[in-house]
């Protein structure tokens, strides 16, 4: 018998497959990937009891298929619906391809369906929202589950991504050559953002959300796979290996955050990084090298010392000013200041933040905050370090990190409330 989990694989990887080749055989996208779902749930329950057919994604198809044919004879097929089914082969009385029939077998339509998920008349929250769905095969309570919002609420984001996609127009098909380097920076950044929310959570109560970041990564992989002549693919698929080898020694057993430098770094995964720094190094020998490879480097320098003492700060720094040059904004300025603190000395890091200061897309994010406090407390401030660490647990909706940044606030003042001296 196999196993749930197993069944789960299967289908986040059928999924994209299945939506695709019903949007291309029947047009409306929003219905056929409702019929996906629908399909995909009708496996998760029977599979697992009952074993994986055959043609796993031929039964899907005709699952999903039936499921269509139902909802247009029950709306009496409006006009446009009646002229889609129309154009259907019939079979039989139903619009259905016959049980197991799955043509043509050969054509993967997933990244179609990326770009369609990533169109840009839909705004950030909305593309990861749909891509994760029709495109990872997650349900909407998984997404909500991940996103810390209520299930209805995601239901309404992902319904109203789907009417956006269809009143826009937008064809299920790959963008025209002048759009598609356009168009893949956007998935390529929806992808980055999805990991992100996975590796640190924006709140709750746990720092990582595991599903997210494998699923970044498998869509990444995927994206490669269709592109892989892409440098930027892969140096965004490095960037995620490398980061995610270090996952499981960023928290202590009851949760709580372990920062880079207090890693145990015997734990990182050491196969995540031989891929990664394979895949950086091939990638950077492509021209122009992009963010996501520059970005990939300094995480695979992070990566090649044996401890914090023996990172390579100098070319962290380089590499942090390369990368402002070629995609400059104030998160980038922000971890460039830490690399300028540990070059230069904390001053000087300090004084590169203060500028951040009136930028309103950071002034009030607790990772400036943070940054800050930490770099006041290695020039010796510890004042007001503890003030900042403060208020960054203030800003923050994380609990992990709220823990973080009041026990390192904690540690600046002595038993009787006033601030220790140097340690």
């Amino acid at each position: 018998m196999v196993t749930d989990a197993g069944v789960a694989g299967l289908l986040r990887e059928l999924a994209p497959q299945v939506v695709g080749l019903l949007v291309r055989r029947y047009g409306q996208f929003d219905a056929c990937e409702d019929a996906t779902q629908e399909a995909l749930l009708a496996a998760a329950l029977q599979w697992p009891d009952q074993g994986v057919p055959e043609n796993p994604r031929g039964w899907l198809v005709t699952v999903a298929s039936r499921r269509l044919t139902d909802q247009w004879r029950s709306e009496q097929a409006r006009r446009r619906r009646e002229a889609s089914v129309a154009a259907m082969r019939p079979v039989g009385d139903a619009v259905v391809p016959a049980p197991g029939e799955d043509q043509p077998s050969d054509q993967d339509d997933t990244l179609t369906l990326i770009f369609l998920c990533c169109h840009p008349v839909l705004p950030p929250a909305s593309q990861i929202a749909l891509t994760l769905r029709a495109v990872g095969g997650l349900t909407t309570a998984q997404i909500a589950r991940a996103f810390l919002v209520p299930e209805a609420t995601m239901a309404q984001r992902i319904s109203r991504a789907k009417q956006r996609i269809r009143a826009s127009g937008a064809e299920f098909r790959m963008p025209p050559v002048p759009q598609r380097a356009q168009r893949l920076r956007v998935v390529l950044h929806v992808l980055y953002l999805i990991f992100n929310e996975g590796y640190t959570s924006s709140g709750g109560p746990d720092l990582q959300c595991p599903e997210l970041t494998g699923e970044a990564i498998r869509l990444t992989r995927g994206l490669r796979a269709a592109l892989p002549g892409d440098g930027e693919i892969a140096g965004l698929l490095a960037l995620m290996l490398l980061t995610e080898a270090r996952r499981s020694a960023r928290t202590r057993p009851d949760g709580a955050l372990v920062p880079l430098a207090e890693q145990d770094r015997g734990r990182w995964d050491r196969e995540h990084i031989r891929e990664g720094i394979a895949l950086v190094t091939d990638a950077l020998r492509q021209a122009p090298v992009g963010p996501y490879q520059i970005q990939a480097a300094i995480a695979a320098v992070h990566s090649e010392a044996t401890d914090a003492q023996q990172t390579d700060w100098p070319q962290i720094l380089a590499l942090y000013e390369l990368l402002e040059r070629v995609s400059p904004g104030p998160v980038v300025t922000l971890n460039r200041a830490v690399a300028v603190a540990m070059v230069r000395g904390p001053r000087a890091g300090l004084e590169l933040l203060s500028a951040l200061g009136g930028d309103e897309r950071m002034a009030d994010h607790h990772r400036l905050a943070a940054v800050s406090a930490h770099l006041l407390e290695m020039a010796g401030d510890r004042s007001a370090a503890r003030s900042g660490y403060q208020l960054a647990a203030e800003r923050t909706a994380s609990l992990p990190e709220q823990r973080y940044l009041q026990e390192r606030a904690a540690r600046l003042v002595s038993d009787d409330g006033c601030p220790t001296g140097v340690e």
